[in-house]
């Protein structure tokens, strides 16, 4: 595929998993800003338009078409790109693992940020500090949970022997886009110090994934 796509994004923000995907596959995309803020309401307002929950990222298609949801754009960009780089094909023996994984980091994780970020979106102020720091012990469980998968014996599943990492990646032998989400989201709160401590394999993983050529300029220009 040679068409530019478009992706609205935010330095730092979920944009930088799709961008980071974008990347690997050498795909042409024209970056435009999601109202040029980081206050997640004023994002949302400038999103309203495209995306109806006014949420980052959006991708706009060749064909004009309009798509939201990192899972969705992670499987429709493998099928344009014609690749099973980050995708396990369905005769593949990490597809299984790599699609549950897939979904509950979009289903059990991602939506964590959008509770916890602004928590007065669902909670009244008093409450909201609890109510946020709630949030994110959740979000500390939904990791842990993770963590050990990665330990446990699906599939190729990564493993510890003493202390080196055996994979690199969360499937074991083979990269995939759930090593790119790691990249990025092990760089949200609780903070990379935490998931150094705490969930090691998800953080060797996130690294190795964000070190490769082709996503270390994505993790420069979202991060510095």
């Amino acid at each position: 595929m040679t068409a530019e796509v478009v992706l609205y994004e935010n330095p730092g923000w979920g944009s930088a998993i799709v961008e980071a995907q974008l990347a690997v596959y050498a795909m042409p995309v024209r970056l435009v800003p999601a109202g040029g803020t980081r206050d997640p309401q004023a994002v949302a307002r400038a999103m309203a338009e495209v995306n109806p929950l006014g949420q980052v990222p959006a991708l706009v298609l060749p064909g004009g078409g309009v798509m939201t949801e990192t899972a969705a754009m992670t499987l429709h960009l493998a099928d344009l790109a014609r690749s099973d780089v980050l995708v396990p094909g369905p005769e593949a023996a990490e597809r299984a693992a790599f699609l549950r994984w897939l979904v509950f980091l979009v289903a059990a994780v991602y939506p964590s940020f959008a509770y916890g970020d602004v928590p007065t979106r669902f909670v009244p102020e008093p409450g909201a500090a609890a109510f946020q720091a709630r949030v994110i012990e959740h979000r500390k469980a939904m990791w842990r949970v993770m963590e050990a998968a990665a330990a446990s014996s699906f599939g190729s599943g990564p493993r510890f022997l003493g202390a080196r990492f055996l994979g690199p990646w969360f499937l074991g032998a083979r990269f995939s886009a759930i090593d790119v989400y790691l990249a990025v989201m092990t760089r949200w709160r609780p903070g990379p110090a935490w998931f150094q401590a705490e969930t090691p394999r998800l953080w060797a993983a996130g690294a190795a994934a964000a070190g490769r050529a082709e996503v270390a300029p994505v993790m420069a220009r979202n991060f510095g």
